[in-house]
């Protein structure tokens, strides 16, 4: 029987969690240093900082799920 293996970094989960973290944290660091000029344009909301902290909850959750339920490839000898 052959070995399993994970397949780990090469994951297409981790690699979009990777991509969407991290314009997660450039609209996040963006929605902390807005100016109220800005968010006024936006009805009031500072949809940068929310925006951001929601693409960082979703790459969070595609890490969870890529960790939780790994994908596993069979081992070629």
């Amino acid at each position: 029987m052959a070995e399993k293996k994970k397949a780990g970094a090469f994951d297409i989960r981790v690699v979009i969690a990777s991509l969407i973290g991290l314009y997660g944290v450039i609209l996040t660091v963006l929605g902390i240093v807005e100016k109220q000029a800005e968010i006024d344009k936006a009805a009031g909301i500072n949809i940068n900082l929310w925006g951001g902290i929601a693409m960082l909850v979703f790459a969070g959750l595609f890490v969870l799920w890529a960790r939780l339920r790994p994908i596993v490839v069979p081992v070629e000898e």
